[in-house]
């Protein structure tokens, strides 16, 4: 009897292609899209493309029908808002800058869908992720793609062994071109030509400052200070403003300054210069690694302070209670530059994620 599968349909070319490939291998394919946020005034679905419009939904159930599979339309709204929408609202409130799609991706896709994948009676879930899997001294990891243009892994830190024991990453061996040119193959030139979003699914025009103010959260003037403590302006809210932002502060200097610190609680933005934002040390809490002792015993890493970073050299050190406070610190061999906290720091050794963490 063929493997069933769940596959998380966006209607976009990665999760279509990924499902003609299941297909093509034989899986018994089941297809999901899911509602996540819809306030018509600010969500996806007032664009006419994202990941979660209503245009998206009914194109992926559309081509669902179209290759005589199972399809499901699930409504994920309130674990997305209590998950996701909640803490991206907090961090800003703290003073920091949040990466949503890591949450989403380990509470809404391999949380959420995997409750889903038992229910339908499926053995695994896909999804269009460019990411591979990998066992590895007996723990499946997550590899790099073979695009490492598209690589997804730095979004995927959060997914559990037992997650990736029933996951399928359909696109892990191929390119971008290779994905278009399938789909153009199976004439589905619409998808093929289709424009990607790089936004964030529930922030319609990328105006995040926006959408916290709508979420209810209070954006207060207050000042601006240099290194030295002095102050040298007024900002408009520390709500909106994220480490190494240059354009938009609204003063004035003889050179340009960017944002290298902020306080919630005094309500104060730190203006410096470029330099000043280049670190060797990078300090994260809420780490996960899959195998401690061997990263102990062999520190040597490679890791990511964001996703378009290149991963870099550097050394890991867990804390002396990592049981208890799961904090480690990076030093990396080259400065790297604008640390943001509340960004995550993925770890790489051999081409596999091997951890990662919150950068405080």
């Amino acid at each position: 009897m063929a493997k069933r599968v769940l596959m998380a349909m966006s209607g976009g070319i990665d999760s279509s292609v990924s499902a003609l490939l299941l297909l093509e291998q034989g899986f018994e394919v089941v297809g999901a899209t899911f509602r996540t946020f819809d306030y018509i005034k600010e969500s996806c679905l007032a664009r006419e493309k994202g990941c979660c419009s209503v245009e998206s939904i009914m194109e992926a159930k559309h081509f669902a029908e179209s290759l005589g599979i199972e399809h499901h339309i699930l409504d994920f709204r309130q674990i997305f808002r209590e998950n996701v929408i909640s803490n991206f609202v907090s961090e800003y409130q703290a003073g920091r800058t949040p990466n949503p799609c890591v949450l989403c991706n380990s509470h809404i896709k391999w949380g959420e869908l995997l409750s889903a994948a038992d229910r339908f009676g499926c053995d695994y879930i896909a999804t269009g992720h460019y990411a591979q899997i990998s066992e590895y001294q007996g723990h499946h990891y997550l590899k790099t793609a073979a695009d490492t243009h598209k690589d997804q892994t730095y979004f995927l830190w959060m997914l559990t062994e037992e997650n990736l024991k029933r996951t399928i990453f359909p696109l892990g061996n191929y390119k971008k071109q290779e994905v278009r040119e399938i789909a153009m193959q199976h004439n589905l030139k619409k998808l093929a030509e289709k424009s990607e979003s790089q936004e964030i699914c529930f922030i319609p025009d990328n105006d995040y400052r926006h959408f916290l103010a709508e979420q209810g959260c209070e954006i207060q003037e207050g000042d601006f200070i240099d290194n030295q403590g002095n102050k040298i302006g007024k900002h408009k809210g520390y709500c909106n403003y994220t480490i190494g932002q240059r354009k938009g502060l609204g003063v004035a200097f003889g050179t340009p300054k960017y944002v290298t610190g902020i306080d919630a609680a005094k309500n104060e933005v730190t203006l410096g210069d470029r330099d000043d934002l280049f670190t060797t040390e990078v300090r994260a809490s809420q780490v996960r690694v899959r195998d401690i002792d061997w990263l102990r015993s062999s520190p040597e890493v490679l890791a990511r302070i964001r996703y378009k970073s290149p991963a870099t050299e550097a050394t890991l050190r867990f804390s002396d209670d990592f049981a208890n406070d799961n904090a480690a610190t990076l030093t990396f061999t080259e400065p790297v530059w604008g640390v943001t906290p509340g960004q995550s720091v993925v770890i790489y050794k051999n081409g596999l994620v091997v951890g990662g963490g919150i950068i405080l």
